[in-house]
């Protein structure tokens, strides 16, 4: 195991892999849903960078301040992203889909100074009843000054008129680049940390998967808001000097087939989701997408079938990629190694994730346990903000422990066994249970609940709650599309539950604790026995 390679220089920011290529190559090309396309070189972006961080340094933020971002895809998510790394901010990166109740605790626990949102953010952060005495400075992005509330800045505003250069910040490889929140199992989303010199271990770690050369036309679907979307559009693709396609419409499949073949797209990174949908396009063979050199897939196991449609429709074989917020690439299907069809494919280098026990030892071949990646790996996240304990306790050994269970065959090849805890990942997104069960227990109707993963076809699972509901009230359908609004009022919608069954009563531990595993477990039986 050397992963010296992935060690950053001591003194690094990781803007310096974006500041070094060709001034003049195509950085982006853009296109929204109505048509709009927009196209911007690496010299104007680093520019409108370096003139928002003089902006935002006017302002008065400062180096080590933590800033929550919250914008859909534009190029200004770049712009915003590449100006906060070059200062030295640590950025939150923030889905649109987060409600006031979710945006309170990330700038509260975060102690953010500043947020900067569209209209969507800018609604729900002014509906922040909690006091929040750090946040100092309100930026809204995309709104005129006639638009945006009066105690917001405009963003534009601290663009114009600035120097276009700007000495980038001298920060060292630990310092904190990334602050990432992350769904817990029994409470409050987790801060996870990285740091710059975790981008310098991102960007030689995921080569070999993703397979971006510089003359690429490189489209990863993923939203800003979201790790997944650092991980690819931002730091691999502008990292790398390849060109970035970014689609800000809806997800439709027979559209995203259409731009694949409309703008030759030689490297695409999707969901599974999305690939489910477009293999069960009845024109999947109509369209034309010899373009495509590399198409991978993150976020959850891709389906055999789907993989399976893509070889016979246009002789494509999509790689799997398996990760975390946590860390980076940890196991895939590496673009030189053997095809495994069903397989989560091989570490990224031998030793460094390992299938392991209870008390760390490593399993011998066939063996299920968990999935564990070496505790100092570079890309490995620093700590849990405010709560560098909660790391230790799992770490086993030698190992960090993902939290998923898998066995490792005699080759190296990893087989997914499924999720070793509560957390629930639908269509890509993680989504812990106490998060859904919180929102729930507030619906006057609702003694108790509990909410688990439940498979679905399209989106590999779904949240579904169990609930038990308070005497004298019975349990309807106008009763569950009820409980599924009131969610999505108080935390992100993709956290609803598509399902709701209501029971007289939860399995429960001899101390209290509702055992969810027996729930999630007869989930999967159900659906094995196609019940589901």
């Amino acid at each position: 195991m050397d992963y010296q390679d992935w060690i950053a220089p001591e003194y690094y920011n990781l803007t310096s892999e974006m500041d070094r290529h060709d001034p003049n190559k195509l950085a982006l090309k853009w296109l929204n849903a109505a048509g709009d396309y927009e196209e911007i070189t690496y010299g104007k972006l680093i520019q409108q960078a370096n003139q928002l961080a003089n902006g935002m340094r006017e302002l008065g933020l400062r180096q080590g301040d933590r800033v929550l971002v919250m914008v859909p895809r534009r190029i200004t998510a770049y712009v915003i992203y590449l100006a906060c790394l070059k200062q030295g901010l640590a950025i939150i990166p923030s889905s649109e889909m987060l409600r006031a109740k979710d945006l309170s605790y990330r700038l509260q626990h975060s102690e953010a100074r500043a947020v900067i949102a569209c209209a969507n953010g800018i609604t729900e952060v002014d509906q922040i009843n909690e006091d929040l005495p750090n946040l100092a400075y309100r930026i809204a992005a995309f709104e005129t000054r006639d638009s945006a509330p009066s105690h917001w800045q405009i963003l534009d505003e601290l663009i114009e008129d600035k120097p276009l250069s700007f000495e980038t910040v001298r920060t060292h490889r630990d310092d904190m680049a990334i602050l990432a929140y992350t769904s817990g199992t029994t409470g409050n989303p987790k801060g996870v940390v990285h740091r710059h010199g975790w981008g310098y271990a991102h960007l030689r770690i995921t080569n070999p998967w993703l397979d971006i050369h510089q003359d690429d036309l490189v489209w990863a679907t993923a939203a800003p808001g979201w790790q997944k979307w650092i991980w690819s559009p931002f730091v691999s693709v502008l990292g790398s000097g390849a060109t970035g396609f970014v689609y800000d419409g809806g997800f439709q499949p027979n559209r995203y087939l259409e731009l694949i073949q409309q703008y030759q797209i030689e490297v695409l990174c999707c969901t599974p989701t999305e690939y489910r949908l477009m293999a069960k396009s009845m024109n999947l063979s109509n369209f034309n997408l010899t373009s495509l050199r590399s198409a991978v897939s993150a976020g959850e196991p891709l389906n055999q079938e789907v993989i399976h449609s893509f070889q016979q429709a246009h002789q494509i074989t999509i790689r799997d990629g398996y990760g975390q917020t946590e860390s980076t690439l940890l196991i895939g299907a590496l673009k030189d190694a053997p095809f495994r069809l069903g397989s989560m494919g091989r570490s990224i280098s031998p030793g460094l994730v390992e299938v392991i026990d209870a008390e760390g030892n490593v399993l011998p071949p066939g063996e299920v346990g968990d999935i564990a990646v070496h505790r100092n790996m570079p890309a490995l996240f620093e700590t849990y903000y405010k709560d560098p304990q909660k790391k230790e306790a799992n770490i086993h050994g030698d190992y960090f422990i993902t939290g998923d269970r898998a066995s490792k065959d005699a080759e190296g090849y990893f087989w997914f066994e499924g999720r070793g805890d509560d957390i629930i990942i639908s269509s890509g997104y993680t989504i812990g249970p106490f998060e859904v069960e919180d929102a729930l227990m507030k619906h006057p109707a609702v003694k108790e609940c509990a909410a688990v993963a439940s498979p679905d076809e399209i989106r590999g699972h779904v949240v579904k709650a169990f609930i038990v509901l308070k005497e004298h009230i019975d349990g309807s359908d106008e009763l569950v599309r009820e409980l599924q609004n009131h969610v999505k009022h108080l935390t992100a919608p993709y956290k609803y539950p598509r399902k709701i069954e209501f029971v007289d009563d939860l399995p429960k531990t001899s101390s209290g604790k509702i055992r969810r595993i027996e729930l999630r477990e007869q989930e999967k039986r159900n659906a094995d026995n196609g019940n589901i």
